[in-house]
C-alpha cells in the first residue's frame, strides 16, 4: 500500500470521525467544562440511555452539593430545589455561552439566605461578588461564580477598628451607614455619659490617628479612672485628683454645696450672701489666683461714688451693711439726727432710696437742705413771695403730715372769720379740682363773695361791679338775718307784714336758669293786687 494511499484511508478515518461526533454532540461546551469534551467523556455528565442527572452534577459541584445537603443559599431555596440542574445551566451552546445566567435586576436575593438591606440595595452584584471577598479556598479557582462569600461584615469591609471593637458591626452600626453608629449606646460601657460629657463630640475624647499606616480612631482602652485623664489641672494639683469633690459633669462652674471645696481655709471665709455667690464672679481668671479682699470695694463698686471717703481712704461699709445683704442699711436714725438732716415726722417712715435714690446713682451729700430738693414745689408761680420765702414749704406745711396745713390768714388783706374759720385750704384755693395742681388759686382774690360762691341772684345786688353778701347772709350761716326790708324802697308794714316773701318775689326762668326775682321794677298795688 502506497503512501498515497494510507494518507487517504487517514482523512477518510478523520471526517468520518467528526461526521459520527457530530451526529452525538449537539455543541461545543462552555469554556469551563471544555476539559471534558469528547466522546470519552459524556459519561461524566450523562448517564447511558439516559439524559443529565443532578448527581452527575452534585459529584463534580461539590461546594453546591454541601449546600443542598446543609439546606442553605440559593439552590436549597423554595425556587430551585427538586429542580433539574439542566433547567437552569444547560450546555453546548458554544465556549463562550453564559452558564451562569439570571436577571440581575429581578434576583430575589433573600433565597440566598443573605437579605440585602440599606446601602447594599444599591450595588451591583460585582461589588460584592468577586475573588477578593471569597473566603472559600476550593471556590477561589473557579471563574464567573457568585459563591465563597461571608455573612461576616469584615468579610468585604475593611476593619477600621483594627481588631480593637467586636467584629461584630451591626451591634453599633446598621445597613444604612457606618455613620452615625446609631446602634452605639454609651450607658451600655464602662463609662457612663452624665452632664455636659453628653454634649461633647465623640471626636473630643476618641482622638484620630495614623495607625498601622491607615486612619484609626482609638474606641477602646481610654483612660477614664480619673478627670485628668482628660482635663487639665487648672489648679496644678493644689487640691488633689478628686475633682467631684467640688464639681459634677453638668459644668465646672457649678461648685457643690455639700462636701465641696472649703473656703474656711483661705483667708477670706465666706459667709452670708457670699456663699451664693458664683465662683467665677470673684475669680474671674483662675480659681487659684490671689485675689484682692481687704476692702469691699476690692469687688464692688462703691454707688456712693466715694461721697462718704471724707479722709480719702477706701469707706468702711460694713458701718451700715453686712455680708448678709446690702438691704436693710445699718445705718440708725440716730445716726442721722446727727448729720446735718435731722429726721423729723413722716421723714422717719420714709426708705432711704426715696431720698437718696432718685437716678441711677446713690447721693448723700448736698440734698434735703430745701424742701425742693425732695419735694415737687406744686405752687412755685402762685405763691407770692411775701408768704412763701425761699420755697420753704414749713412756712405752712408740717413734716408730721403733708395735708397739716398752719397758716395766719390775717396776714393777709382776707380775715378769716365765721363759717370760713371751719373750711380746708383747699376748699377756695383749689376749687373744683381732684389735684390741685392746674387749678389753685392764691393771687387772684379780690375779697368779694363771688369770688368762691355762686350769685345764685345773678348781680341783682350788684353795685359797682361787686356784690356784697354780707348786707343780707350771715358769715356763721347762710342766713338773712342781716336782711332789712324797712331799708328797701318798699318798707313792710300792716298786712304786708304776714304776706311771705315768696307771694311777693316769684321765681323766673331765663336763659342764665332759674332765679328769684328781689330787685322789682314798679311797686304798684295793682301789680300784686288784682
Amino acid at each position: 500500500m502506497t503512501k498515497k494511499t494510507i494518507l487517504i484511508l487517514w482523512v477518510n478515518l478523520l471526517l468520518f470521525s467528526i461526521v459520527s461526533y457530530s451526529q452525538i454532540s449537539p455543541g461545543d461546551l462552555v469554556e469551563a467544562h471544555a476539559h471534558m469534551e469528547g466522546m470519552s467523556n459524556c459519561t461524566e455528565c450523562h448517564v447511558l440511555g439516559n439524559k443529565l442527572t443532578n448527581e452527575k452534577c452534585l459529584d463534580c459541584h461539590k461546594e453546591i452539593k454541601s449546600r443542598i445537603d446543609q439546606n442553605t443559599g440559593y439552590h436549597a431555596s423554595v425556587e430551585v430545589k427538586g429542580k433539574e440542574c439542566a433547567k437552569c445551566h444547560n450546555d453546548h451552546h458554544g465556549r463562550n455561552f453564559e452558564i451562569i445566567r439570571f436577571k440581575k435586576d429581578t434576583f430575589n436575593h433573600n433565597l440566598t439566605g443573605y437579605k440585602l438591606l440599606g446601602k447594599h440595595i444599591e450595588l451591583d452584584c460585582q461589588e460584592c461578588h468577586k475573588k477578593l471577598f471569597i473566603v472559600e479556598e476550593e471556590i477561589l479557582e473557579k471563574k464567573n461564580t457568585y459563591l465563597g462569600l461571608s455573612k461576616e461584615c469584615l468579610s468585604c469591609h475593611k476593619d477600621y477598628h483594627q481588631n480593637t471593637l467586636s467584629k461584630n458591626c451591626t451591634e453599633c452600626h446598621d445597613h444604612k451607614g457606618f455613620k452615625p453608629a446609631l446602634g452605639f449606646d454609651h450607658s451600655k460601657t464602662e463609662y457612663k455619659l452624665k452632664g455636659k460629657h453628653r454634649d461633647v463630640d465623640c471626636i473630643k475624647c476618641h482622638k484620630k490617628e495614623i495607625r498601622n499606616e491607615v486612619d484609626f480612631q482609638e474606641f477602646s482602652d481610654i483612660k477614664y479612672g480619673k478627670c485628668t485623664d482628660c482635663h487639665a489641672d487648672i489648679h496644678k494639683n493644689k487640691l488633689g485628683q478628686n475633682c467631684t469633690e467640688c464639681h459634677n459633669e453638668n459644668s465646672f462652674l457649678e461648685i457643690k454645696e455639700s462636701k465641696n471645696f472649703n473656703h474656711n481655709l483661705t483667708d477670706y471665709p465666706l459667709n452670708g450672701l457670699h456663699l451664693k455667690v458664683d465662683c467665677k464672679k470673684c475669680h474671674k481668671v483662675k480659681l487659684t489666683n490671689a485675689l484682692a479682699h481687704n476692702n469691699c470695694t476690692d469687688c464692688h463698686k462703691d454707688d456712693h461714688q466715694n461721697e462718704l471717703d471724707k479722709e480719702n481712704k477706701d469707706p468702711d461699709c460694713s458701718e451700715c451693711h453686712s455680708v448678709k445683704g446690702f438691704t436693710p442699711s445699718f445705718y440708725s436714725f440716730e445716726k442721722h439726727n446727727k448729720s446735718d438732716f435731722a429726721l423729723n415726722g413722716a421723714h422717719l417712715a420714709t426708705p432711704c432710696f426715696a431720698c437718696h435714690l432718685k437716678g441711677e446713682d446713690w447721693k448723700f451729700r448736698q440734698i434735703g437742705l430745701q424742701c425742693v430738693d425732695c419735694h415737687k414745689d406744686i405752687h412755685r408761680d402762685f405763691i407770692t413771695e411775701k408768704f412763701y420765702p425761699a420755697q420753704n414749704c414749713k412756712v405752712c406745711h408740717s413734716e408730721n403730715q403733708w395735708a397739716e396745713v398752719k397758716f395766719d390768714h390775717n396776714l393777709t388783706d382776707f380775715k378769716l372769720r365765721g363759717a370760713h374759720q371751719k373750711q380746708n385750704c383747699r376748699a377756695c384755693h383749689f376749687p373744683n379740682s381732684k389735684t390741685g395742681i392746674d387749678t389753685q388759686n392764691f393771687k387772684k382774690f379780690t375779697g368779694n363773695c363771688i369770688d368762691c360762691h355762686k350769685d345764685i341772684h345773678y348781680q341783682q345786688f350788684d353795685k359797682e361791679g361787686s356784690t356784697n353778701c354780707t348786707q343780707c347772709h350771715n358769715l356763721e350761716q347762710w342766713t338773712i338775718e342781716n336782711f332789712d326790708h324797712s331799708k328797701t324802697l318798699f318798707p313792710i308794714d300792716g298786712a304786708h307784714e304776714k304776706v311771705t316773701c315768696k307771694e311777693c318775689h316769684k321765681e323766673n326762668t331765663n336763659e342764665k336758669g332759674k332765679y328769684i326775682i328781689y330787685k322789682l321794677k314798679e311797686y304798684k298795688c295793682a301789680d300784686c293786687h288784682s
